[in-house]
């Protein structure tokens, strides 16, 4: 049997490719609203657009090529509404694998911020996984290489930034999203100052806000969002609820909308990276990067509202 999407025919290939103009994916109603709120990466002054899309789960897949075109036209809304920030990992099963694929299908590779991951292990077994990602992805480098959830406080970065000296990535970072490891995650945060953090954080998980997230913001890390819907646990609180018509101030029209303009009203954050699987979903949290953002009284009226329901 055959695995992956490595024999594709030449039509199927060529239906995939980026095509004239990307922004033929996107409404009008979308386009009209503005650019794409994008923040400053602060080790380097990079504006990083805010909208990026999590790959864990729904680009873990194989012989489905249905999936496949699908997952290629949510690679094109997001590049076509002004994203670029694309999140994975080797312990994401086929995603990394995918998304190698995707991007020599799409050509998208060049306009996108290519972000995975390395486990935590020695240096031979960290730098096999680094090449083996580089080899599922189709890149002799990333945007930015993170180590996957840290839990010794004493960790050291020292080889990932042998790796940015090298070229094999442009930022290095950490990540967590196991309350648990908190204390050693933000040791670590604060001493090694890497260039970018990654914590899970949303509306109904907001654990790392009192002490991971300024702690990271201190450090000059840029700080990326996962599950910033907390395990679909938001959408279950929200299920059936009327957006609040307060919501029409911050240009909000969906309760997905609502989740991630609250992040993004945390000014902090640089960008949020919700798994996206349907382009109309891709469209709709693009519009969360548009328009008005709440400010630190409508985000508890917000959270209010939520723990409400």
């Amino acid at each position: 049997m055959t695995h992956g999407f490595s024999h594709f025919t030449r039509r199927h290939a060529l239906s995939l490719g980026a095509g004239a103009a990307l922004v033929g994916f996107l409404p009008e109603s979308v386009l009209a609203q503005g650019a794409l709120l994008a923040r400053k990466i602060p080790s380097s002054g990079e504006m990083l657009p805010s909208i990026g899309i999590g790959t864990a789960i729904i680009f873990d897949f194989e012989n489905d090529n249905a999936k496949f075109d699908e997952r290629a036209e949510v690679l094109k809304t997001l590049v076509a509404g002004g994203g670029k920030l694309i999140d994975t990992a080797p312990s994401y099963g086929k995603a990394e694998n995918r998304l190698g694929e995707l991007f020599a299908a799409t050509s998208l590779r060049d306009k996108v911020f290519l972000a995975t991951k390395v486990r935590v292990a020695d240096r031979a077994a960290s730098e096999a996984e680094m090449k083996a990602s580089f080899e599922k992805l189709k890149t002799k480098s990333v945007e930015l290489m993170q180590l996957h959830n840290v839990r010794d406080p004493n960790q050291s970065l020292d080889l990932y930034r042998e790796w940015k000296a090298q070229g094999l990535c442009k930022y290095v970072g950490v990540t967590s999203s196991f309350d648990r490891d908190y204390a050693a995650v933000e040791a670590c945060v604060r001493r090694e100052k890497p260039d970018f953090f990654q914590i899970d954080y949303s509306m109904v998980d907001r654990n790392s806000e009192e002490r991971l997230i300024p702690a990271a913001a201190d450090a000059g890390c840029a700080i990326l969002t996962n599950l910033p819907f907390g395990r679909g646990r938001f959408f279950k609180a929200v299920a059936g609820k009327p957006l609040p018509d307060y919501a029409k101030e911050i240009d909000v029209t969906s309760w997905a909308q609502f989740a991630l303009k609250w992040l993004l009203g945390n000014p902090a954050i640089t960008a949020v990276i919700p798994g996206t699987d349907k382009p109309q979903y891709m469209v709709d949290n693009l519009k969360a990067g548009m328009g008005r953002l709440p400010d630190a009284a409508m985000r508890k009226k917000m959270v209010e509202t939520v723990e409400g329901f």
